[in-house]
């Protein structure tokens, strides 16, 4: 008789479809894979996209939404939700009430709102409901440059006002925010980790590459870490790292000017 193994970690993204393979679940999932985490997924749309753009988008139903998380934590012990696009304020709702009735062990929101192609991702109305029901019940918020603007309604400019927003972001609610400022110039990268304990740094130097899917994998990382027992600040340090060894190994599918990560590359 075949033994049966135990479970790994586990993991769950709650995300978009990117039919090309380079971000939304399609990263998370290799991303839990590379850390030996089980990968579980809940889709909140359709796209059909590639790494030259979006072309279309069919949102998931609230009901269908809230059907595949309820079955999901009734059957699997959770160790980490990761959330990425969600793209309209309904959806937004309708997964704060199903996060709110099953309480994850830890919850990491990534606010996806615009593809690295440059499509929109959300539509009007989910920056104030995210505010409003998400981001409280946050453990981790990771916003890049963009993402921030929007949620503050201002603009950042240079490394020094990344600490200010991030602790401003995370007067918002959610009990930590990790701001990447990947988008700012320069040749070093400076991300921002700021928790009820302080702040700490991480930089790196820029690679000169259009990545698709860096912001998603990361907060999938931080998820697999956080599932597999490391604190917030080694998930953190270790997702990073792991992106950035997955950029610098990063390949071309496409047509396009986006690269995708290499994930398993990254983690071996």
């Amino acid at each position: 008789m075949h033994d049966v193994s135990a479970s790994p970690p586990i993991a769950m993204t709650i995300a978009g479809s990117d039919s090309g393979g380079g971000a939304g679940i399609q990263a998370d999932l290799r991303t839990f894979a590379a850390f030996g985490v089980h990968g579980l997924s809940a889709i909140t749309a359709l796209t059909a996209q590639n790494t030259r753009g979006v072309t279309a988008i069919q949102m998931t139903s609230g009901a269908v939404l809230a059907a595949q998380i309820d079955a999901l934590f009734e059957d699997f012990s959770v160790g980490a939700v990761k959330t990425g696009m969600l793209g309209s304020p309904a959806l937004v709702r309708v997964l704060a009430d199903r996060l709110r009735q099953h309480r994850p062990q830890a919850l990491v929101v990534d606010p996806v709102l615009v593809a690295t192609t440059g499509a929109a991702l959300a539509r009007g109305g989910v920056v104030a409901t995210m505010k409003r029901h998400l981001l409280p019940l946050a453990d981790l918020l990771t916003p890049n440059v963009p993402e921030a603007e929007q949620l503050l309604g201002r603009t950042l400019r240079d490394r020094d006002d990344l600490l200010a927003a991030a602790r401003e972001l995370r007067g918002l609610g959610a009990r930590a925010v990790l701001l990447k400022g990947g988008h700012l110039p320069g040749p070093i990268v400076h991300d921002v980790l700021v928790e009820a304990g302080g702040e700490q740094w991480f930089e790196h130097a820029r690679i000169d590459v259009e990545g698709h899917g860096t912001g998603c994998s990361l907060a999938a990382a931080i998820a697999a870490g956080l599932a597999r027992g490391s604190t917030l600040g080694e998930a953190v340090a270790d997702a990073v790292a792991f992106v950035h060894r997955a950029l610098e190994r990063a390949y071309r599918p496409g047509k396009g000017e986006a690269v995708v990560l290499d994930h398993l590359a990254a983690r071996g």
